[in-house]
């Protein structure tokens, strides 16, 4: 998912800080593969962000990070004040499968909430990601502030698209980005609109 490593510094005070949201998981044979929680960054979480930083998980991101990079985010994810980053959880026993969260950002003259989410490769296929960025959206609706919730994943990640797609995510186009810098790619703008019913 494009920038779930590419977070800024700046922390905001005073934002919610929702409860940890449960959210069944429904495979494609239509039964319930589990059920994940959102469990807040913490400082004992590095490992997951090292787990993440592998060539299969960030081939859509410009490849892993130095360790230095990783201290830098890690450091940044706990001290996010302008959004949440979340442990994904597998609620039955209690296994970590990934991370999720949502920042701010602006976009097209003005802020708005920006998801982004990542699977460890074992935890793959099972709607764990679309579970999590179902859930993230209700944080980021309890959260306030800002009525949209984007998210952008490169145009030729069809297993992201797919997520958006499946968590309610609306599809406006494509949009040109430079991740890492440097680097003009194509992505997907998805949005989703919190201020309509979450029922």
């Amino acid at each position: 998912m494009l920038r779930l490593f590419d977070l800024g510094a700046r922390v905001f005070p005073g934002v919610s800080d929702p409860r940890p949201r449960v959210v069944g998981v429904t495979g494609s044979g239509g039964g319930v593969d589990g059920v994940v929680r959102l469990e807040p960054w913490g400082e004992g979480d590095l490992w997951l962000l090292r787990r993440l930083n592998s060539a299969e998980t960030t081939a859509h991101l410009g490849g892993p990070e130095s360790e230095e990079r990783l201290l830098a985010r890690h450091r940044r994810y706990v001290e996010l004040g302008d959004g949440r980053m979340y442990r994904v959880v597998l609620a039955d026993d209690e296994r970590t499968v990934g991370s999720v969260g949502y920042w701010e950002r602006e976009w097209r003259g003005g802020p708005v909430w920006e998801a982004g989410w990542a699977v460890l490769p074992g935890f793959q296929g099972r709607g764990l990601a679309a579970a999590a960025a179902r859930a993230v959206v209700e944080a980021a609706r309890a959260a306030g502030r800002h009525r949209y919730l984007h998210a952008y994943p490169k145009v030729t990640h069809a297993a992201s698209n797919t997520v958006c797609r499946r968590a309610g995510f609306t599809l406006l186009g494509e949009v040109g980005f430079e991740y890492p810098k440097g680097n003009p790619i194509r992505c997907n703008d998805w949005r989703y609109d919190l201020a309509a019913d979450g029922s």
